[in-house]
């Protein structure tokens, strides 16, 4: 049996831009889903679509646990967060497609 992978990730339209925090067991297709405007909203409206940031969950009660947490994180938090472990918030989509 395949043990099931959450995400809790981080996009933003920009370095510094607007950011969206999210949660979803197919980090791949998701991320797919925003860069082709499929998922109408926030995401589409403000072009939200670069994956600067993402941590791996075995537990959905974990990772929607982390998401409400970063949600509630003021921006300066968030920005320190994603700068720690991507200083110049390059967008992991690529790498995770070439994987």
């Amino acid at each position: 049996m395949q043990e099931l992978v959450y995400h809790v990730y981080i996009l933003a339209s920009e370095t510094k831009g607007t950011l969206y925090i999210g949660v979803t067991k197919n980090l791949l297709n998701r991320v797919h889903q925003h860069k082709s405007k499929e998922i109408k909203g926030f995401t589409e409206e403000y072009d939200v679509n670069k994956l600067v940031y993402f941590e791996i969950f075995y537990d959905i009660n974990a990772a929607t646990a982390r998401e409400k947490q970063l949600k509630g994180w003021n921006r300066d938090w968030k920005i320190k967060l994603i700068e720690k472990e991507n200083p110049c918030w390059r967008d992991f989509y690529q790498d995770l497609m070439a994987a």
